[in-house]
C-alpha cells in the first residue's frame, strides 16, 4: 500500500549536491532551475553574495551555498546550477554543485534535525530524509538568510 493510502503526508522535493552532501528543498520554493551564466558583482555585499543576474527582465540576486555553508570552494563545472527560489516573497537563485532530481518523502521518512548539526547552522535545516542508504538534508530555504541579510539585498537591488 502506498504512503498516501495509509495516511501519511508526503512532501514533494527538489535535491541538489554540494560536494558529495545531498539536500534538498520544497518544491513549492522552487521557481526553476538554470545553467551558470555571467554573474555581476555588486560591491559591499556578504561574500557568499556572488551578485546579481537579469533573469527575463529581472534582477535577482545570486547566493553561492557552499560559501553561505562554510564549505569549501572549488570550481565550477558543467553540472553546476542556479536553482531559482522563493525567499519571503522575494525571487534568488542559489549555486548548486548539480540537481540530482524531484522526489516526495513521506513523513515517516523524515527525522528532525540531529542535536550536533556539523557545518550547517541548526536554523536552515527542518530535518533529514532516509532514502534507501542514502541521506538528504532538509532546508528551510525561507531562513537562508538574516533579516538584516535580506534587508542588505533588498537595498543593493
Amino acid at each position: 500500500m502506498s504512503d498516501e493510502k495509509k495516511g501519511l503526508k508526503q512532501q514533494q522535493l527538489v535535491s541538489f549536491r554540494l560536494g558529495i552532501e545531498e539536500y534538498g528543498v520544497s518544491i513549492m520554493k522552487v521557481q526553476e532551475i538554470i545553467r551558470m551564466q555571467e554573474i555581476t558583482k555588486v560591491p559591499q555585499m556578504p561574500n557568499f553574495i556572488e551578485g546579481i543576474i537579469n533573469l527575463r527582465g529581472n534582477v535577482i540576486p545570486i547566493i553561492d551555498l557552499r560559501k553561505r555553508f562554510g564549505l569549501m570552494h572549488v570550481e565550477r563545472t558543467g553540472e553546476s546550477r542556479i536553482v531559482v527560489v522563493s525567499v519571503r516573497d522575494r525571487v534568488m537563485g542559489i549555486i548548486v554543485d548539480g540537481v540530482s532530481e524531484v522526489l516526495r518523502l513521506s513523513d515517516e521518512q523524515v527525522e528532525p534535525p540531529p542535536p550536533a548539526v556539523s557545518h550547517i547552522g541548526r536554523d536552515y535545516i527542518k530535518g533529514v530524509g532516509k532514502l534507501d542508504k542514502r541521506l538528504l538534508i532538509l532546508l528551510d530555504i525561507d531562513k537562508i538568510l538574516s533579516s538584516e541579510e535580506h534587508s542588505i539585498i533588498d537595498n543593493a537591488v
